[in-house]
């Protein structure tokens, strides 16, 4: 086998394939245009140079400067041997060298992985195994944890892992590398077509450890450039990133990629507090902001307490990642002054936004309609039959950037896709007469707490290894802010001299959050019953359960 053959080979490699028809379909149609992201970004370099593309800080970064910086990482990435194909873990807060890493490893082919600031060395460390990734890049710290932590033991958990980059103090890692000694060199473009890969985003993790979702050059910024143009960005967008820049939602609704093809200028915010963000706004005079629910809910909290009616200074306020309650909807428009947009989607592919032509009951009571003609998309019951318009039933889809397969998940992806490929997306939904989604919850055992997925099924398992614990169940509990939180039903193994009630929680808390995973996987609240409920089929009856939490907060 040649070197190419070899690559090639490396390349689809545990990637499901768009069958051919829909290639044709998708390119004749204009939505698949042959432009990698590399390509994609020169463009937007060409066009746009003298323009600022990023705010960090104080650092005021042009699209030429931001160029040269991603070309020079290339050329550094190059020199370390990495080569198309190779993967790379990224976990990076909301700073600049994310978008340096993130365009200068797919300029020389490597696929990077989307990972978010609260992942832990459980998920980093299956992502890295996953992939066979040999680089990782991570901060020094972010919002009081410390990285390095996370990659020593993803060191001694990864053969494959071969080396580290931290920003910051690296400690035995490497340092982020000082650009100026590989100035004057320059690197050869991977050899690699827009239907290949690009990178992995995350998903929900409905099963445990989150999906690796792979989503390539052409479909993935077909959905950047509809979505561009459906949010109406342009040269004086100025977009602050206030959710993880990492995120689906982040990057591509429309995001900082649709920003950039719109020449507009990012806005980075390390942190989402009212108090940090309302001054960059100002500052910046930022026009656009995307929030998940519980962020908006605090933002409308801290303007009821006397802080600057923000939404009132914004263009367009985006809500997605959640159901977003119709009553704080409602209250944004009418009492604040916002235009909001309300986005449905997923990391997988379909996103539907609300236009701003739409009515004002439309933004408040749904959660818009679908970016492309061709997204297909089918309302089912159990069975897989398809309902009359206005049922609620289980939301199935495919188009043309929704993907087809997960990575290397042959199995799971039996249970996730129809037979002719329609994506199982979890979600109970129903459709208005005109198109418009409305979501009525999740049919998949599955937390959503505040826009991040909580797989129930994972956090048990971690719960059960307790030496003290018989069997948990965790279901989710209606919070006013988060719109979802955790509760962990015990049933406990008493001893003679346990611990009192408090240091029970503790223990149990402590547990999780050592097993490595994400801090927002740690239960919120944990009850402790003699016995579980069951279902006629011997299952724990969760729905009781929550039936319980409800009552109890009545």
């Amino acid at each position: 086998m040649s070197d190419h053959q070899f690559i090639e080979a490396k390349l689809w490699e545990g990637i499901v394939q768009y069958p051919p028809e829909f290639v044709e379909r998708y390119i004749a149609k204009g939505y698949w245009q042959g432009q990698t992201i590399s390509q994609f970004f020169d463009d937007c370099v060409q066009k746009y140079a003298t323009r600022t593309a990023i705010i960090c800080a104080d650092c005021h970064i042009t699209y030429a400067e931001l160029a040269q910086k991603v070309n020079l990482f290339a050329v550094y990435l190059a020199q370390k041997g990495y080569q198309t194909g190779d993967s790379v873990v990224i976990q990076l807060p909301n700073i600049a060298e994310f978008f340096i890493a993130y365009f200068a490893s797919i300029r020389i082919g490597m696929r990077p992985v989307m990972s978010l600031p609260a992942h832990r060395h459980a998920e980093v460390s299956h992502f890295i195994g996953q992939t066979e990734a040999r680089l990782y890049i991570c901060a020094e710290q972010h919002m009081g944890f410390d990285y390095r932590t996370l990659a020593r033991e993803c060191q001694s958990r990864c053969p494959s892992l071969q080396q580290v980059i931290v920003i910051g103090n690296a400690a035995e890692f490497d340092a982020w590398p000082e650009l100026s000694t590989v100035a004057n060199r320059y690197v050869i473009t991977a050899e690699i077509t827009a239907r290949h890969v690009a990178f992995f985003q995350l998903s929900g993790g409905s099963t445990g450890t989150p999906k690796l979702i792979p989503r390539t050059h052409d479909d993935y910024l077909y959905s950047v450039r509809a979505s561009a143009e459906i949010c109406q960005l342009d040269e004086n967008t100025r977009m602050l990133m206030v959710l993880p820049v990492a995120h689906n939602f982040s990057l591509s609704s429309a995001g900082s990629l649709g920003l950039f093809f719109a020449g507009g200028t990012l806005v980075l915010a390390r942190e989402p507090s009212p108090g940090t963000c309302f001054e960059l706004i100002q500052t910046h005079k930022v026009t656009h902001v995307a929030l998940v629910p519980a962020l908006a809910a605090k933002w409308v909290e801290a303007v009821q307490q006397g802080a600057r009616n923000i939404f009132a200074d914004l263009e367009v306020v985006q809500v997605g990642g959640a159901r977003l309650p119709d009553a704080l909807a409602r209250q944004l428009i009418e009492d604040y002054d916002c235009c909001l947009q309300q986005v449905f989607g997923m990391a997988e592919g379909l996103v539907n936004y609300t236009r701003y032509d739409d009515s004002v009951e439309t933004i408040i009571s749904t959660q818009g309609s679908r970016i492309s003609a061709d997204d297909e998309i089918k309302i089912v019951d159990d069975e897989d039959q398809e309902l009359p318009a206005g049922e609620t039933g289980h939301l199935l889809t495919r188009g043309p950037y929704t993907i087809r397969g997960y990575f290397k998940a042959e199995e799971h992806n039996r249970k996730a896709f129809t037979s002719d490929g329609f994506y199982r997306t979890g979600d109970l939904v129903r459709m208005t007469s005109d198109g418009n989604i409305i979501v009525e919850g999740r049919s998949k055992d599955q937390i959503n707490r505040g826009g991040e997925k909580i797989a129930t099924e994972e956090v048990e398992q971690v719960l059960n290894q307790h030496t003290q614990v018989i069997q948990s169940a965790l279901v989710a509990m209606p919070d006013h802010m988060l719109g979802e939180k955790s509760c962990a039903f015990i049933q406990w193994r008493r001893e003679a001299h346990d611990p009192a009630p408090v240091r029970l929680n503790m223990q149990l808390r402590q547990h999780v959050q050592q097993s490595g995973l994400a801090t927002f996987k740690i239960p919120d609240h944990i009850e402790f019953v003699e016995d579980m409920p069951y279902t006629a089929l011997g299952k724990i009856d969760k729905k009781e359960l929550r039936q319980r939490l409800i009552k109890a907060s009545n």
